[in-house]
């Protein structure tokens, strides 16, 4: 007998777990970027006995977890902690989205703060093209930004 190629939908809804191409599809992500998660301690697979990923079906509510703390800009280091953080590997409960979520808000509104300022104080740079040596704050005279560390500082 051969089997369906497509499957049914009350099916899906049975399965307790999922193969790492049906979790790309529900989550929007590809293939690659679930090994990515996983090689970093994201989110977790079994194998079977042929040796393929099966993920749980809480996998989804994880997978979405951590896209949402990526676009508000959580690295992904911080998100793996947070994550590891709760009981056991346990998918995020609202409760656990609500203490995650406040862990990362201060750190979006310094970030706010410092593009508003940023962008505030470029357009009145540009603006005048003077790149004064005295008041230019993009000058950075004497490298003095240096022991905030490598890379540009505002």
């Amino acid at each position: 007998m051969v089997a369906d190629a497509q499957a049914d939908p009350s099916e899906l809804c049975e399965k307790s777990e999922l193969s790492v191409g049906e979790v790309a599809s529900r989550s929007g992500l590809a293939v690659s970027a679930l090994h990515f998660y996983e090689s970093r301690g994201l989110i977790a697979s079994a194998r079977n006995a042929g040796n393929q990923r099966r993920y749980p079906r809480s996998v989804l509510r994880r997978v979405a977890v951590i896209k949402v703390a990526q676009r508000m800009g959580v690295p992904l280091a911080a998100i793996a902690e947070a994550l590891q953080a709760l009981p056991a590997g346990r998918t995020p409960t609202v409760t656990d989205w609500r203490r995650l979520s406040a862990r990362w808000r201060d750190d979006l509104d310094e970030r706010i703060r410092t593009l508003t300022a940023l962008r505030d104080q470029l357009d009145g740079c540009i603006g005048c093209g003077c790149l004064s040596l005295k008041v230019c704050p993009l000058r950075n005279a004497q490298d003095a930004l240096a022991q905030e560390g490598p890379g540009p500082h505002f």
